[in-house]
């Protein structure tokens, strides 16, 4: 009995200093980006962008590749963690790349794109994406950073090394930001969890002015959503100050919010209303600014389970705030019916007043 616990008491031990050492190893290699990085614009583009030109703008989160129909996600009630080979990952990204390449938006703006991460099978989209757009700048901002996610226990994340937003452009673009959200979850969770920002991209305009392209990605697991506030909060006293210098803005991405203009009670689906999906508070909009979603297109399916039409809760959370300065000429969800990744597209077609 004696020489039982002494085995136990070495097992119980050597876990604690296992996890220990995870913890150490993982608060010192924690991503601690500052708040405003200067970012590589790649492939510049000469031609700037001319006043009168109707221009168009799509945004897709590609959820790395790995998000495709028949998946599901440990965050939201189901057991995945990964893509399901790296066949599928690799015929996802080609199924995406070939419809935005077919669409060739003036803008694109993507979401949760992979250059090296265990979820993806450590294939680089972010350099397939450029293989594919050759007459288009590109910036990459990176909002996942971390050595080691551990769970699901059984066919844990893994590492990310890295994923965040891109957005490619067919005219010049001045510079390119990456700018930090404000909040984080407490320690030790937050050392496996996203580094929450926004891509800007600034163009010169001929008037004198700029127009302002955010892609944007925000939280969507905050108990209570308070992180969520706090990004929100920032974000509308960045535009409102852009706003008031005369500039055109366009937030386009994954609000991870419920778009205000949209009712998802007009999808059918089997499923209640999910615990991570919350509104946008009727006083976060500020004066000179629009919604312009596709209300009759989901955007976005629940992830407990694999897709089945109409039983998976579906509502549009892709889709853009725009400042009044802007005409919108059309506004276009894309049903695509979830065949490659999680969300569908947005095409917004526009021109500068």
């Amino acid at each position: 009995m004696k020489k039982g616990f002494k085995t136990l008491f070495k097992i119980v031990l050597a876990f604690i200093c296992i996890l220990l050492g995870y913890l150490l190893l993982m608060t010192i290699t924690d991503y601690r980006p500052e708040d405003i990085i200067s970012l590589e614009i790649e492939n510049q583009q000469e031609e700037k962008l001319p006043i009168d030109e109707i221009a168009t703008v799509t945004t897709y989160n590609i959820g790395y590749c790995g998000m495709d129909k028949e998946q599901d996600f440990f965050m939201d009630g189901g057991t995945g963690s990964r893509s399901s080979s790296r066949e599928k990952t690799l015929e996802n990204l080609e199924n995406i790349t070939k419809f935005l390449v077919d669409k060739d938006s003036t803008f694109v703006f993507i979401q949760e794109v992979d250059t090296n991460a265990t979820r993806s099978f450590n294939i680089d989209q972010y350099e397939y994406l450029k293989e594919n757009f050759k007459d288009h700048s590109s910036s990459f901002a990176i909002n996942y950073k971390t050595l080691w996610v551990p769970v699901p226990l059984l066919k844990p994340h893994g590492k990310v090394n890295s994923a965040g937003l891109v957005t490619l452009s067919k005219y010049n673009i001045q510079s390119t930001n990456r700018h930090q959200l404000p909040g984080k979850e407490s320690w030790p969770r937050q050392l496996a969890e996203l580094d929450r920002c926004i891509l800007e991209s600034r163009l010169p305009l001929e008037n004198g002015k700029e127009l302002i392209l955010i892609n944007n990605h925000l939280s969507a697991y905050d108990k209570g959503g308070n992180i969520r506030v706090q990004q929100l909060k920032f974000l509308k006293e960045y535009i409102t100050k852009e706003y008031e210098r005369g500039n055109y803005i366009i937030v386009g991405g994954d609000w991870n919010h419920l778009i205000p203009t949209t009712d998802p009670s007009i999808f059918k689906t089997t499923e209640e209303w999910p615990d991570w999906l919350q509104t946008i508070p009727e006083d976060f909009v500020p004066k000179g600014f629009i919604w312009i979603a596709d209300e009759n297109v989901p955007t976005v399916r629940s992830v407990a389970t694999s897709y089945v039409k109409d039983e998976n809760f579906t509502a549009v959370i892709d889709g853009y705030l725009i400042s009044d300065n802007i005409e919108v000429l059309d506004i276009k969800g894309h049903s695509l019916d979830f065949s490659y990744t999680d969300h569908n597209p947005v095409t917004m077609k526009f021109k500068l007043k």
